[in-house]
């Protein structure tokens, strides 16, 4: 990366890659960034990519390929089918460019390593989408956890569940058996698995179950998850794809617990509800007002490219992520407790 002492106050200069619903959702936050600039779009349909980058005022280009020719794009934004990540986040890295992938960064702990080793190994900057890590709540929760303010962290329990899926047609890459293996948990359980990271730490054995049971979904439209992690703790996920929008993420400690609660869909966000109990004290409820996370995440990748400071995702915890989420695949196949995957 840039060293912070020479860092540069110029402008990034992105390039996203893929125009699908994420892919416009993302170049319209680029418009209001504070140090990023959309030099470059594209996508494989050329002629909605080319109306839509017209619309948006970005210059469209023919391919991936194209864009990493180009000497006006310093960085990459990946919002990309899930099994195209590992090799296009080398091909980005090899031509010098830094790279934002949406989640999950890989579908496997070998492409994780491979792809964060290809960054790392000339300097660049890597981030990924876990934008709840960014919400203003999850931030103070997470603060709370880290200070000892909560006591030793013994369980967590989380749910994303939504039913904007049930809109997509059957044959939307987002539904493959390739791209969504395990049914929810790449549209929302990622993000849950990612936030048990942040607490615990790396993972050390999963139980997970998916099942259709509500809706036409054949791939699953319905997780659960128990992970176990190496310092202790559990954590307990659920992600449903067919019922209307819940958001929780509680954490239960040796001297208190936390809890933050949506109060509409991250995406169109009217705010949350944060409560915290200290033993001894009585509940004490925050209310907190919308917040861009998404963009707020792409500003940290942006700090860290232009050397203004480190991305807050350690790339261990990227790792730790994808094994966890591969022992997850694993084990909503088998049937049976996975262990996760550690070490070099």
């Amino acid at each position: 990366m840039t060293n912070p002492a020479t860092h540069s106050t110029a402008p990034l200069r992105v390039a996203v890659i893929g125009l699908g619903w994420w892919g416009k959702t993302i170049a319209h936050y680029l418009k209001s960034a504070r140090n990023m600039a959309l030099n470059a779009v594209t996508d494989l349909n050329t002629d909605t990519g080319a109306a839509f980058a017209q619309s948006i005022g970005a210059p469209f280009f023919q391919s991936l390929q194209d864009v990493l020719a180009s000497p006006n794009v310093d960085a990459v934004i990946l919002c990309t089918p899930h099994t195209l990540h590992a090799a296009q986040i080398v091909q980005v890295a090899q031509a010098g460019k830094h790279v934002f992938c949406e989640k999950p960064l890989t579908l496997n702990r070998a492409d994780a390593l491979a792809a964060i080793e290809a960054v790392q190994s000339r300097g660049l900057a890597l981030g990924v989408g876990h934008e709840r890590r960014f919400e203003p709540p999850v931030m103070a929760a997470m603060q709370l956890i880290q200070s000892g303010a909560l006591g030793t962290p013994l369980q967590m329990e989380a749910n994303f569940s939504q039913d904007k899926f049930l809109q997509l047609a059957s044959d939307n890459w987002r539904l493959s058996a390739a791209e969504a293996p395990a049914g929810p948990m790449t549209a929302t359980g990622i993000h849950l698995l990612d936030l048990s990271i942040g607490v615990f730490g790396p993972a050390q054995s999963v139980y997970a179950s998916v099942k259709q049971l509500g809706s036409p979904l054949i791939n699953g439209d319905t997780l659960a998850i128990l992970a176990t992690y190496q310092r202790g703790g559990h954590a307990l996920i659920s992600a449903i794809l067919a019922t209307p929008f819940v958001g929780r993420f509680a954490v239960y400690g040796s001297k208190g617990w936390v809890e933050v609660r949506d109060k509409t869909h991250p995406e169109q966000s009217t705010g949350w509800t944060m409560t915290t109990c200290i033993r001894g004290e009585e509940p004490v409820i925050q209310e907190f007002p919308p917040h861009p996370a998404v963009l707020s995440n792409l500003e940290a990748f942006a700090d860290a490219a232009l050397g203004i400071a480190p991305y807050p995702v350690p790339h261990e915890q990227m790792v730790a992520n994808i094994s966890a989420l591969e022992a997850v695949i694993r084990s909503t196949q088998s049937g049976a407790v996975e262990q996760v995957v550690s070490g070099s």
